[in-house]
C-alpha cells in the first residue's frame, strides 16, 4: 500500500461518534487552534484598518468609516474562528503500529495515512502565538516528491504532544557503533557568526527588494512623483554617478540591516544534537521555533558550501546530503537541510566530521587539481560573456544614443577584470579526491560547493564530453545518486585520470564501459 492518501478500514467501527473510528484511538488537535486563528486575523484586520479607513473617510466621513471598517474586521475575525472551529471538530488523527491516519473535512471528508516504515522526517514550527500558547505544528513527511500526499500536518498540537510524536515516529536502531561519537550536543549558536550575515547575497536582495518596496507603495497612494522629486532635491548639487554610488551604498546598508534581522530570526537559539537511535536534530528560531529530525542512516555525506562573500572572511556552512529530506510546498522557510549556518571553516570541518562520525572530515582532504585546459574554458567563456554585450551595444550606441557606447565601456573595465577574477577562481576551487568511505568534489565561485558523498551511495555515472572538451582534452563526470541534489559533478577534469578516479570510487559501476589501453614501448 502506498504511503498516500488511502482509507483507514476502521474508518466505520462502532463506538465513535462521528465514524472516524473508536475514540479512545483518535486525537483531536487542541481547541484553541480557534483563538489561534482568531488573534492572526486580527493582527491582519488591524493592519489593513488604517489605510482603510483612510480611503473611505474621504467618500463616508470618519465616523462612517471607522463603524464600517470595525464592522467588517469583526465579522471576518468570526468567520475566521467559526471555520476554524469547524475544522477542529472534524479534525482527528491516530498513530497505529503500522500507518499514521488523518481524517479531516466536513462536506468533502478526507482520510489520509502514511506508513510508519516510510516516514523519513517530522519537524516541529511555532510562531510566536504557537509558542506563547505552548503549541506546536507538526509536519509528518516520507520525503517523497509528491507534494501534500506524501506529508501530514497536524496543527497544532500541544507541545508535549508533538515531542512525543517526534521521538514514537523516528525512534530507530542506532546506527554506528556505539560510543564512536559522542551524543548529545555538538554544536550551539556562537553569536559571533552573526558577522556574516551581511556579506551574504541576502543583503543586496534585501536592499533592492527596500527600494522596490518604497516605490511600489508610493505608487499605491499616487506619490511616486513627490518621492522622485524629493530624492532629486537631495542631490541637485550631486553628480548623477555620485547619487548612484550614495543610492547603491544606502541599497546596501539597508539590506545589511535586514539581512542581520533574517538570521536573528532563523538561526536565534541554534543547536545541533545526536540523539539516542541516530537521529540529528536541528533546533533554531527567535520568532518562528523551528526544529528539524535526520536520520543518521539516511545520511549520504555532506556539502559545505561557500558563498563567495563569507568564504572572503574564511567561513562555510554545512549541507545534508541525505534521503528523504524533500520540501513540503507550504514550507518556503530557507536552509531545511542546513547542519551548521555560516561558520569559521575550520568549526564547519569539526562539525562535518563529528556528523559522519569520522576522525577528520572528508572535506578538508587536499584534492586533485584539474588541467590547465579547465582553466582555458573559463577565462574564455569570461571573455565572450563581457565581449557579446558590449559588441551589441557599440552598434546601438551608435546608431541612437551614446548613452549605450558609456554602457559598453562600463561593462568592458568593470566586466573583464571581474570576468577574469572569477575564472581564475573558479578553476582554483575545482578539485576531486577519495577520502576514506566518500567521494569529495568541489566546485564553483559564486557559490563554491564541497560534496562529500558516501561512495556506497552512488547509483550511477554520467560522463558528458563535449565537441569543445574533447579538443581541451577534458571530460566531466556526475555521480549519481538519491539523496541531496541527486547528482554531484566533477567538472572539466583530465580524460584518463578522471575515468580512473570514477573507476576507484564506485568499484565495478564503470568498469564495463572502459577500455584498457596497454602501455607503448
Amino acid at each position: 500500500m502506498s504511503a498516500g492518501t488511502t482509507v483507514s478500514p476502521d474508518a466505520g467501527d462502532a463506538g465513535s461518534a462521528d465514524g472516524l473510528g473508536p475514540a479512545t484511538d483518535w486525537r483531536r488537535l487542541d481547541r484553541r487552534t480557534v483563538l489561534v486563528s482568531a488573534l492572526v486575523t486580527a493582527g491582519v484586520a488591524a493592519g489593513a484598518a488604517v489605510p482603510t479607513t483612510l480611503g473611505l473617510s474621504g467618500r463616508f466621513g470618519l465616523g462612517h468609516a471607522v463603524a464600517w471598517v470595525l464592522a467588517g474586521s469583526l465579522a471576518l475575525i468570526g468567520c475566521a474562528a467559526v471555520g476554524d472551529h469547524v475544522r477542529w471538530r472534524r479534525t482527528r488523527y491516530r498513530v497505529g503500529a503500522e500507518r499514521v491516519e488523518l481524517h479531516t473535512g466536513l462536506l468533502l471528508v478526507k482520510k489520509r495515512s502514511l506508513a510508519r516504515e516510510r516516514i523519513r522526517s517530522v519537524d516541529l514550527t511555532a510562531h510566536l502565538l504557537q509558542r506563547v500558547l505552548g503549541l506546536v505544528t507538526v509536519r509528518i513527511g516520507t520525503g517523497e516528491q509528491a507534494g501534500g500526499e506524501s506529508t501530514l500536518e497536524l496543527d497544532p498540537v500541544p507541545k508535549a504532544e508533538g515531542e512525543r510524536l517526534r521521538r514514537e515516529l523516528l525512534e530507530r536502531t542506532v546506527r554506528g557503533t556505539p560510543g564512536t561519537h559522542r551524543e548529545g550536543e555538538l554544536v550551539t549558536l556562537d553569536p559571533r557568526w552573526i558577522r556574516y550575515a551581511p556579506v551574504s547575497f541576502v543583503a543586496p536582495a534585501l536592499g533592492g527588494a527596500a527600494a522596490g518596496a518604497v516605490m511600489q507603495v508610493s505608487d499605491w497612494f499616487g506619490a511616486q512623483g513627490q518621492v522622485i522629486d524629493w530624492v532629486g532635491d537631495r542631490f541637485r548639487d550631486t553628480s548623477l554617478t555620485a547619487m548612484i554610488v550614495i543610492l547603491a551604498a544606502a541599497a546596501v546598508a539597508a539590506g545589511a540591516v535586514g539581512a542581520l534581522g533574517v538570521w536573528i530570526e532563523m538561526w536565534w537559539s541554534y543547536r545541533l544534537e545526536r540523539e539516542p537511535g541516530g537521529t540529528l536534530r536541528i533546533r533554531r528560531g527567535l520568532l518562528t521555533s523551528r526544529s528539524v529530525s535526520i536520520e543518521e542512516r539516511r545520511l549520504r555525506g555532506v556539502d559545505l558550501v561557500e558563498p563567495l562573500g563569507i568564504r572572503l572572511f574564511g567561513a562555510a556552512r554545512v549541507d545534508a546530503i541525505t534521503t528523504g529530506l524533500a520540501k513540503d510546498d507550504e514550507d518556503q522557510h530557507g536552509d531545511h537541510n542546513t547542519l551548521l549556518p555560516a561558520a569559521p571553516r575550520s568549526v564547519a570541518d569539526r562539525v562535518a566530521a563529528d556528523v559522519l562520525r569520522e576522525t577528520t572530515s572528508p572535506t578538508g582532504a587536499p584534492l586533485t587539481g584539474h588541467p590547465r585546459a579547465a582553466r582555458g574554458r573559463r577565462l574564455r567563456r569570461a571573455f565572450w560573456a563581457v565581449a557579446v554585450p558590449v559588441a551589441v551595444l557599440v552598434p546601438l550606441g551608435v546608431l541612437l544614443t551614446p548613452v549605450l557606447l558609456w554602457t559598453a565601456l562600463g561593462c568592458a573595465v568593470v566586466g573583464l577584470p571581474a570576468g577574469v577574477f572569477l575564472a581564475r577562481d573558479a578553476y582554483r576551487g575545482l578539485g576531486h579526491t577519495i577520502s576514506g568511505d566518500y567521494l569529495v568534489v568541489r566546485s564553483g565561485t559564486v557559490r563554491r560547493s564541497t560534496a562529500a558523498l558516501e561512495r556506497a551511495g552512488v547509483i550511477g555515472w554520467t560522463v558528458r564530453q563535449t565537441y569543445f572538451q574533447r579538443r581541451s582534452g577534458v571530460l566531466s563526470l556526475t555521480a549519481t545518486t538519491a539523496a541531496g541534489a541527486g547528482a554531484y559533478t566533477v567538472y572539466d577534469a583530465d580524460v584518463s585520470e578522471g575515468l580512473a578516479f570514477a573507476s576507484q570510487a564506485v568499484p565495478g559501476l564503470l568498469e564495463p564501459f572502459l577500455e584498457r589501453i596497454p602501455p607503448t614501448g
